[in-house]
C-alpha cells in the first residue's frame, strides 16, 4: 500500500480548522480558533493562554508524573491536581498508625511537606510544527519504508533543538501522521505532598458514584514543585528551593451560572473519534464485555477482604481504584454509543463519503474485512491482557521468567539484578499472594469457559474451568512459592528479607524453574504467542495503515466537518459553557451540586459515604466564610460542555477571564463515550468547584497560610 495523502496536512489542514464547539474538540494551544471562543464569551487573547515569549496560562499548567494534568496556583510552587491523582501517593505515606488515607494530611509548613521519589511535573516550553521536516522525503515510498525515514527524521529534529540542562524534546504525531509537532519540555523531580483531605472527602462516594452525576466528591490535592537555587529542575535536595513559575492562575470564588463561558487546559491521554463503524462495533460488542468481565471478578474478591481487613484495604486502595475506574468506564462507554447510535451513525456517514469519493467505499470494504478476520484474536488479546493484568500472581511470574532468561543468557548483572530487586519490593508493598491466589483461581477459570480451545494451552480449559477446584490447585501452589511471597528460599521470603532471596541468583533461578506458578503462566504465554500475538500485530498493521489513509480521506472529502487532533497526552484546550443536561426522557440534572447534596448522602460509617465529624460540624453551624454562593450554599461540583477524556483528570477549569473556577476530575455516565463520539447531549465533564476547594483547605483543614499563598479573586 502506497502513502498517498502523507503531505496532505501541508495544502488541506488550514482549511478544516474550522469548527463548532458543539462537535466537542480538543485543540492544540498554538491552533485555537480565538473568534468563536470570543463569541462563546471568552475575555482573553488566544495569546494569553499559549505564548513562548511571554508569560501565559500555558506556564501555569503541567503534566503530573505522566498521567493526569495539575497548574500552578501560587507564586511559590504550589501545585493543584485530582486526589486520586496523588492517591498512590497518600498510600505510599500511609500506615495503620497514620492513615493518611483515613485521616487526611496538611502539613503546617514548607518544612513538613513530604517528598515523593519518582513523581514529576512537565512543563511545556514550546510547541513548535515540524510536519515537513519529518515527512518532507517520504512521498511515494511504501508504509515500511516511510516508518523508517519518519524514524530517522525524528530523531534528527529532535537533536536540532538547542536544549537546557533539565529539558528534553518529545516529537508526537497528530491525524494518524498527517501532522507532526515537536514539544519542549522542562521536567522537574522534586515534588512534595503539600495537602490532601481524608478519602470521605476526596474519594466521597467512591465507586458507587464514580463516572455519574450528581457528584459530591472534593477529589483534589496539592503538591509543591521545587528547584535548584537557579529556578531550575533538580533532583530532590534538602537545599532546593520553592519554584518561583512564570505564572499562576487567580482562583475565582465568583458564582457560577448556566451558561457562562469555561475552558480546560491539560493533557488528554487518548480519543478515536474517526473509527470506521465496524472497529467501534467490535468495542461495543466484544472488547469493552470481555475486559469488564475480568474486572468484576477481581473487584468482587478484592472488595470483600478490603470491607473485612483494614490492612488491605490501605495496602489495594489505589490498586481497587484503578481496576474499578475502567472497569465501570467501560459500561458507561457501551451504554453511551448504544445510546447515542454511534455504530449506525458511522454507517451513514461512510455511506456519505463514499457517495463523494468511492475510494472511501474500498477502504471501508477493507476495514470490514480486517476487522472481521482479526475478531477473534482481538478478543483473545483483550482476555489474555485482562487475565494477566488482574490476576497479579501471573504478573510476577512474567517478571519471574524474564529473570530467569537474563540469569541463564548472561545478560543479569548485579545492577540489572539489584533494580530488579527494587522493582519487585515495591510491588511486595500492596501485595497479598494469600488475596491474588483467589483472585487468580477465579480469572483463570473464566477465561477457560469464554476461551475457544484453540487459543488455549493443551488440556487448559478442562483443567481450569472448575472455579472451586481452581481456588484448591492454586492456594496449594501459591503458599509454597517463593514468588507469592509466602514460600522461602535460603530461609527468607521477600517480604522479610529479599536480598538473602536474591543471594544466590543461579540457585534461585533453579528453584523457580520448579515453581508451578511460573509452569502455568509460562504455557499461557506460550499458547498466546503462538496463536494470537503475531496474528492479532498483522493484522493491526494493516488497520493502522488503512486507518492513516481513511483520515486522510474523511479530511480531503468532507469540506465542512470538524477536525480536531486526537488526544494523545499532549497539551490541548477544550472548551464549552457551564450546563447540566437531559439525559433521559423526563430527566433532567443540574449544573451545579452543594454541601447540601453531600449531607443527604451521608451514611454513618460507611466506605463511601461517611462524612467526617468537622465537616458536619462545619454544616450544621453554616460556618461557610466566604465560600458560599448567594443561596447561602457551598457549591461542590458541577458541569460543562467541555470534551475531556483520561489525562485531563486535574486539568484546571479556567472562566472567560483565565481564572480558576474549578478542577476537572469525570465525566457524566451517559458521555463516557466521548472518546469515541462526542454527543453534545449527553458528554458533560464533571470538575469540583474551585469555592469548595478553598472552603476545604481554609475551614475544614485550617490552612489558611496555603491560602494566604493564592490570588483570591471574588
Amino acid at each position: 500500500m502506497k502513502i498517498k495523502h502523507i503531505l496532505l496536512s501541508t495544502v488541506l489542514l488550514p482549511s478544516v480548522m474550522a469548527f463548532s464547539q458543539q462537535h466537542g474538540g480538543m485543540w492544540i494551544p498554538t491552533e485555537l480558533n480565538e473568534k468563536e471562543m470570543k463569541e462563546m464569551g471568552m475575555k482573553i487573547s488566544a495569546k494569553q493562554i499559549f505564548d513562548a515569549t511571554k508569560p501565559s496560562i500555558k506556564d501555569a499548567v503541567v503534566q503530573f508524573d505522566g498521567g493526569c494534568t495539575a497548574e500552578i496556583i501560587s507564586p511559590k510552587g504550589l501545585l493543584l491536581t485530582n486526589h486520586h491523582c496523588g492517591y498512590d501517593d497518600i498510600q505510599k505515606h500511609s500506615t495503620l498508625e497514620n492513615d493518611l488515607l483515613t485521616n487526611g494530611f496538611w502539613a503546617k509548613n514548607m518544612s513538613e511537606e513530604l517528598p515523593n521519589p519518582g513523581v514529576t511535573v512537565d512543563f511545556i516550553v514550546d510547541i513548535k510544527e515540524v510536519t515537513t521536516q519529518i515527512l518532507g522525503n517520504t512521498a511515494g515510498l511504501t508504509p515500511q519504508q516511510a516508518e523508517d525515514v519518519i524514524k530517522n527524521n525524528i530523531e534528527v529534529v529532535s537533536k536540532s533543538f538547542t536544549t537546557l540542562p533539565g529539558q528534553k524534546v518529545v516529537i508526537r504525531p497528530v491525524y494518524y501522521g498527517h501532522k507532526y509537532y515537536a514539544y519542549i519540555i522542562d521536567t522537574f523531580k522534586d515534588i512534595r505532598m503539600v495537602g490532601a483531605p481524608p478519602s470521605a472527602i476526596g474519594k466521597f462516594g467512591s465507586d458507587t458514584d464514580n463516572w455519574v452525576f450528581p457528584r459530591h466528591t472534593g477529589d483534589f490535592m496539592m503538591y509543591r514543585v521545587y528547584a535548584d537555587r537557579n529556578n531550575r529542575p533538580a533532583e530532590f535536595s534538602p537545599n532546593n528551593v520553592p519554584y518561583k513559575p512564570k505564572h499562576f492562575l487567580p482562583i475565582s470564588i465568583k458564582d457560577k451560572k448556566e451558561g457562562d463561558f469555561t475552558f480546560v487546559f491539560g493533557f488528554p491521554g487518548r480519543t478515536q473519534q474517526y473509527l470506521p463503524s465496524i472497529a467501534v462495533e467490535k468495542i461495543v460488542t466484544e472488547i469493552d464485555p470481555a475486559m469488564i468481565a475480568v474486572r468484576e471478578v477481581t473487584l468482587k474478591e478484592l472488595d470483600q477482604k478490603m470491607r473485612e481487613d483494614n490492612a488491605t484495604r490501605i495496602k489495594y486502595a489505589s490498586k481497587f481504584a484503578r481496576i474499578a475506574n475502567a472497569w465501570k468506564k467501560w459500561q458507561g462507554e457501551i451504554e453511551g454509543l448504544e445510546k447515542s447510535d454511534a455504530v449506525s451513525k458511522k454507517k451513514a456517514y461512510e455511506q456519505k463519503l463514499a457517495s463523494q469519493n468511492p475510494a472511501v467505499k474500498t477502504t471501508i470494504d477493507e476495514f470490514n474485512r480486517l476487522y472481521t478476520a482479526q475478531a477473534p484474536y482481538a478478543l483473545n488479546r483483550a482476555y489474555y491482557g485482562e487475565v494477566v493484568r488482574n490476576a497479579e500472581t501471573l504478573t510476577l511470574a512474567s517478571n519471574y521468567l524474564s529473570f530467569m532468561t537474563a540469569v541463564e543468557s548472561g545478560k543479569m548483572d548485579s545492577q540489572t539484578a539489584e533494580n530488579f530487586r527494587d522493582r519487585l519490593s515495591g510491588f511486595y508493598k500492596d501485595y497479598d499472594g494469600e488475596l491474588d491466589a483467589k483472585v487468580t483461581a477465579k480469572v483463570l477459570a473464566l477465561y477457560a469457559k469464554k476461551t475457544p480451545e484453540t487459543f488455549l494451552p493443551a488440556g487448559f480449559k478442562n483443567e481450569y474451568s472448575d472455579e472451586n477446584k481452581n481456588l484448591y490447585t492454586i492456594e496449594n501452589w501459591s503458599k509454597n512459592s517463593v514468588i507469592s511471597g509466602r514460600g522461602t528460599m535460603n530461609g527468607a521470603t521477600v517480604y522479610n528479607d529479599i536480598n538473602k532471596v536474591f543471594a544466590d541468583r543461579n540457585a534461585l533461578v533453579q528453584n523457580l524453574k520448579n515453581d508451578p506458578l511460573i509452569k502455568l503462566f509460562a504455557s499461557l504465554r506460550e499458547a498466546y504467542m503462538k496463536n494470537t500475538n503475531d496474528q492479532y500485530n498483522t493484522y493491526q498493521t494493516q488497520i493502522d495503515e488503512l486507518q492513516k489513509t481513511y483520515m486522510g480521506q474523511q479530511m480531503s472529502t468532507d469540506k465542512d466537518k470538524t477536525f480536531f487532533p486526537d488526544a494523545n497526552s499532549t497539551l490541548r484546550v477544550t472548551y464549552g459553557k457551564v450546563a447540566g443536561s437531559n439525559p433521559k426522557d423526563a430527566l433532567y440534572y443540574g449544573y451545579q451540586t452543594t454541601l447540601s447534596g453531600v449531607m443527604e448522602k451521608y451514611i454513618p460509617g460507611d466506605y463511601e459515604f461517611d462524612v467526617p465529624k468537622k465537616l458536619i460540624d462545619l454544616y450544621n453551624k453554616k460556618d461557610y466564610g466566604m465560600y458560599a454562593n448567594k443561596n447561602g450554599e457551598v457549591p461542590v461540583n458541577f458541569t460543562a460542555t467541555n470534551h475531556t477524556t483520561g489525562g485531563n483528570s486535574g486539568s484546571p477549569a479556567l472562566d472567560a477571564n483565565g481564572n480558576l473556577i474549578g478542577l476537572n476530575f469525570d465525566r457524566q455516565w451517559e458521555g463516557t463515550m466521548s472518546d469515541i463520539n462526542f454527543d453534545p447531549r449527553f458528554s458533560r465533564n464533571i470538575m469540583v468547584d474551585s469555592k469548595y476547594i478553598l472552603f476545604i483547605i481554609d475551614k475544614y483543614a485550617d490552612a489558611k497560610w496555603l491560602i494566604n499563598e493564592m490570588k483570591i479573586v471574588k
